[in-house]
């Protein structure tokens, strides 16, 4: 039963953040949500509310911990957004404006994805007798880690959301198919605005949309499993700060392709 229910979950969480995405963009008008993408062109973040109201939504099927690592996580990015001054990038940057005695609002959004990837795998695993402490600790890492990747990879229309569904859909039919598929389906739900290079997910939506990914992961793993992610998303965490992911994908036959698709030819 758990591939139809994540598929409900999907379908309301879609149809939600695309009605949400139309009607936010119509009475919203706030330039606080503007913002000029990697082109030059005017785009709006105001994506990153709608897929938050559509996964957050979905999530409700999926139970707790997805409703937790939804709205929790894209509250904290719409922190940044919003209030977010730009003087440090990256997470050594703001690790080391913290150690200069500096608080950014990255800095507290790194602090808050932990606490919210925390809360939602100890939701998760309330009824695991096969988990314990350090099982929720490096599952709440996961999530952490999985919502900062994907606001790394939101550069390029299309790029984070491309990769949402495709990390979601091989765990629709797990434990964690229902997170998944509010994942999946609120990402397509927005996915033809942000193509048309005409809206981005932002953090609010980025932050939002790893953060639920990594908890459907977490979910679905037992402690190996949630090491093995871990590792791999601290290595590309760590890879980022040297090295260009637009420029590795843009060299790479295959990923330039699909990273492409779908885009409007300029």
């Amino acid at each position: 039963m758990t591939a139809p229910r994540a598929a409900a979950a999907g379908v309301v969480a879609g149809v939600t953040a695309a009605v949400a995405h139309r009607i936010l963009t119509r009475v919203v008008h706030s330039p606080r949500w503007a913002r000029t993408n990697h082109a030059g062109d005017p785009v709006t973040l105001l994506e990153g509310p709608a897929y938050v109201a559509g996964s957050g939504l979905g999530a409700l099927l999926a139970g707790p911990s997805g409703v937790v690592a939804s709205l929790g996580s894209g509250a904290f990015g719409a922190l940044d957004d919003l209030v977010g001054d730009g003087s440090s990038k990256g997470l050594r940057g703001h690790l080391g404006a913290a150690a200069r005695g500096e608080v950014t609002t990255g800095f507290v959004k790194v602090l808050g994805l932990g606490a919210t990837g925390l809360l939602a795998v100890a939701l998760a695993d309330r009824c695991r007798p096969d988990v314990g402490p350090l099982d929720v600790l490096v599952g709440g890492g996961v999530v952490a880690g999985s919502a900062n990747l994907a606001n790394l990879l939101d550069l390029r229309p299309g790029r984070a959301l491309k990769v949402v569904v495709a990390a979601s859909v091989p765990l629709l039919g797990s434990p964690g198919g229902r997170a998944a598929g509010a994942a999946a389906g609120a990402a397509l739900g927005v996915l033809g605005p942000d193509l048309a290079g005409r809206a981005m997910l932002g953090d609010t939506g980025a932050n939002a949309a790893g953060a639920l990914v990594g908890t459907a992961l977490a979910e679905s793993t037992g402690r190996r499993g949630r090491l093995v992610a871990l590792a791999v998303l601290t290595a590309l965490t760590l890879a980022s700060e040297r090295v260009s992911f637009t420029r590795v994908i843009e060299s790479t036959p295959g990923l330039r392709e699909v990273d492409a698709w779908g885009r409007p030819a300029r």
